[in-house]
């Protein structure tokens, strides 16, 4: 039975088509109350991550729908992957086009995960971050702009190597809104941020701020189209402006006639702008022409470059233009040369003469026909339709004497794997042309971060892609979660991965080390045919005997160094002392010697009188011995890398901290202590968790600084907590010495671990001799408090006394 006529879910927006396209049905148990979430997606039909909104948090929570999790699902309501969250407010929640999950908290802290299960590597923004706070984040495919209290502005260019950086000095006011554009399509190469403030707006990039002289704000919201060539503007009175993204030109205008303004305004496509309420969605094509689609729940709306997904608890749908191969089919009246041919096929199934007759009709131009047919059956999410155009191209290029069939066999390889993963069960509702810009191989990636194992094997042989990386990923997976003995997990991963080329068993070997277990590692390795690839692992596993052995059946000499010429090395070695540094290096690495050449480049970073010269020269010294055996080189080698991020962040709050004070050369120690005494509390927290100071470490140098700087009430609040790394008699005999008698003497009652002669003694240097004496009393020690009423003076002599009379037997 066919299904319903295809122009069914057409709507007609001026003179362009759009089609609302029903992906998957009740994708969300109406328990989840999507409109008390964030929801960030991924594109080309991602994964969709779900945060509780918190601003909604306490009007809402309650024990069984408290949430403190990013929940990743499938665009199909399947449930990837928890992320557990207790790290601060999230400002950010965003995706690259990878499928990473970018996730920023108000103190500027980012965190970039990859493979949709919770593995990460975490950033920090800096300046200034962390004292103003973010309020908000927009992201491009590659990067992001974060945007402070303050309206200061920071861009990620790339997550691979992050390098936050400040632009240009912004405009004070209150921002509205605000969009950017990405660096492919600035002017500038550069990221340009849109700010709406006050009556006009901003366009922001590396060096600039300059405003764009409008009178019509603010702007309650600023969109900019997947290609960064126009602009879309929510005004204060509800109109929809488009203009081109240099501001001088205005396309259209449309009056929603709303009171309130939407939720979002997002591009659908290059052509369309989407404006949503709770429940309410218009689109806004050219010459503001307009449709509208109603909702009984909250709509979320997820844009991706061709269109935009729509998310609500019964269903996610697709919206998007009309591709114009498919309205040359399918529109009402069309006469098209493949509007005949699709004809054709139907008086064919029919046994009807007409299929010729048409068929004749058309014949000049069959092959276009043909061509169209097989594009049209790409955009088609159908599968009745997309075999209906491919029968009707199938027709026509049997009718052709000679027809080129490789772009009509491609497209049925492509709706194949399109149609494997639409599936329910996998949930990945990509359209062609996402599939197209995403690519096969990358594809198959994002199955095999669902742990798809079975179908991205099936997909890569189907399209001749490589499948080492599957199995290798599978293995990892493996050796990862499994709970069986090394043995046997060692034979499933190496029976498993028999006779597949290109496997990497170092990889795996890698994650079974990571994983602690190093004896299966070493077994994993066995397997691994390069040589080139076992000894590194082996020599940071300290299987020195194994690594040697593997290094001299490789005959490779790269890997085994051996200097049989100990007097020609020492006189080479002099001689380069005194002259030639680099003639040196090359002999110490030749010799593997890496301390004595990371000797060198140290000296050589302290010679250095600007930073980065330090920390070049530092980053150099530590890759010599990151490769080391010596448990002792691989201490120093942790040390060189520290003191070159030390460094790095010296010179960051030397530029931030502008009061006088100097950073850089201060140990961590040092670094702390100046961080607690200037009153910047959360920096010193983070350089004591960057640098991994101990906690009783930490604790003594805030207890000092805090003291220097003479904060009672800190110390004050410290003394509330239940316990103390270092104990409480610190923080007695630092505030002490400091003249305070008062604040400490409320840390002698927490000092519950000391003789209660010491306690009587710190009473008594804090001046409370009556205080002294209860701790007697409680005691029983008659002739202590005999002694303390030597001490005392006015009432805390009767006040002694009376205690003295009550322990004394009574005749």
């Amino acid at each position: 039975m066919a299904p319903s006529n295809p122009l069914a879910d057409w709507e007609r927006v001026g003179d362009r088509f759009y089609r609302k396209v029903r992906v998957y049905d009740a994708i969300f148990d109406e328990d989840l109350e999507l409109e008390n979430f964030i929801i960030a997606g991924a594109p080309y039909g991602g994964a969709i991550a779900l945060y509780r909104d918190e601003s909604k948090i306490y009007r809402y929570r309650d024990a069984q729908t408290a949430r403190s999790s990013i929940d990743i699902y499938s665009c199909s309501g399947k449930l990837i992957s928890q992320i557990n969250w207790e790290y601060g407010s999230i400002r950010g929640l965003g995706w690259s086009d990878d499928e990473e999950l970018l996730v920023v908290t108000e103190d500027g802290t980012v965190r970039r995960y990859f493979g949709l299960h919770g593995d990460f590597s975490p950033f920090s923004l800096g300046n200034g971050a962390e004292e103003y706070g973010v309020r908000a984040c927009r992201f491009w495919s590659s990067g992001f702009v974060a945007l402070l209290s303050n309206n200061q502005l920071i861009a990620v260019s790339q997550y691979d190597e992050p390098r936050p950086k400040l632009l240009a000095t912004c405009p004070e006011g209150e921002v509205s809104s605000w969009s950017l554009i990405p660096p492919a399509y600035a002017l500038s190469r550069s990221v340009e941020v849109l700010l709406a403030v006050d009556k006009t707006i901003y366009v922001v990039d590396a060096t600039d701020a300059e405003d764009r002289m409008l009178q019509n704000g603010p702007f309650k919201h600023v969109s900019v189209s997947p290609t960064g060539r126009f602009v879309a503007l929510f005004t204060g009175d509800g109109k929809v402006w488009v203009v081109s993204s240099d501001f001088q030109n205005k396309f259209s205008e449309y009056d929603s006639k709303a009171k309130t303004p939407p939720k979002t305004v997002e591009w659908c496509g290059n052509d369309a702008v989407i404006l949503a309420w709770e429940d309410e969605i218009h689109i806004v094509g050219p010459n503001g022409a307009s449709s509208k689609y109603f909702y009984d729940g909250r709509v979320h709306v997820i844009p991706d470059f061709d269109g935009v997904r729509l998310i609500t608890n019964d269903a996610c749908e697709f919206l998007h233009k009309v591709p114009d191969v498919t309205e040359e089919v399918f529109r009402l009246g069309s006469t098209s040369p493949a509007s005949v041919l699709l004809d054709a096929v139907d008086q064919l199934e029919k046994k009807s003469p007409k299929a010729d007759e048409n068929i004749q009709r058309i014949r000049p131009s069959l092959p276009e026909a043909v061509d169209t047919c097989v594009k049209a059956a790409g955009h088609e999410f159908d599968p009745y339709w997309q075999k209906k155009l491919l029968k009707a191209a199938s027709f026509g290029k049997s009718v052709l004497e000679l027809y080129n069939s490789d772009e009509f066999v491609e497209m049925t390889e492509k709706l194949r794997v399109l149609k494997a993963v639409r599936d329910y069960q996998i949930g990945l509702p990509m359209s062609y042309e996402q599939y197209m810009r995403l690519t096969p191989e990358k594809l198959v990636e994002r199955l095999v971060n669902r742990h798809e194992y079975l179908l991205a094997i099936r997909i890569s042989e189907y399209l001749h892609i490589p499948a080492d990386r599957i199995y290798v990923h599978w293995a990892s997976q493996k050796v990862k979660l499994s709970t069986a003995n090394d043995d046997a997990v060692c034979k499933l991963v190496v029976q498993r991965l028999e006779g597949k080329p290109g496997i990497s068993f170092e990889l795996i070997a890698q994650s079974a080390y990571d994983e602690g277990r190093t004896h299966l590692a070493t077994q994993l390795l066995n397997h691994e045919p390069r040589a080139g690839k076992q000894v590194p692992l082996l020599l940071t596993m300290e299987e020195d005997e194994i690594a040697l052995d593997k290094a001299l059946e490789s005959g490779d000499t790269d890997l085994v160094m051996i200097n049989s010429r100990p007097m020609a090395s020492a006189l080479v070695e002099t001689s380069a002392r005194e002259e030639d540094t680099d003639l040196l290096k090359d002999l110490y690495y030749q010799d593997d010697r890496p301390i004595d050449g990371s000797n060198i480049l140290l000296a050589e970073a302290l010679d250095q009188t600007d930073v980065k010269g330090k920390t070049d020269k530092l980053h150099l010294a530590s890759r010599l011995l990151a490769d080391s055996k010596d448990a002792a080189v691989l201490s120093q080698q942790k040390s060189l890398s520290e003191a070159a991020q030390l460094l790095k962040v010296q010179e960051a709050l030397d530029k931030d901290i502008a009061d006088g004070t100097e950073y850089v050369g201060l140990s961590v120690n040092e670094t702390v202590y100046r961080l607690i005494q200037s009153g910047y509390g959360k920096r010193a927290q983070k350089v004591q968790n960057e640098f991994k100071m101990p906690e009783k470490t930490y604790w003594w140098v805030r207890l000092r600084a805090l003291v220097a700087k003479r904060d009672w009430g800190e110390l004050e609040e410290i003394g509330t907590a239940k316990k103390s790394p270092i104990g409480w008699e610190p923080f007695y005999n630092e505030i002490l010495g400091a003249g305070n008698t008062k604040l400490a003497s409320i840390f002698v009652p927490k000092c519950t671990n000391l003789p209660v002669a010491d306690r009587i003694e710190m009473w008594v240097k804090c001046g409370m001799v009556v205080k002294a004496a209860e701790e007697a009393f409680r005691a029983k020690d008659v002739s202590t408090l005999e002694v303390l009423r030597t001490r005392a003076s006015g009432p805390a002599v009767s006040e002694i006394d009376r205690m003295i009379n009550q322990l004394r037997p009574k005749k």
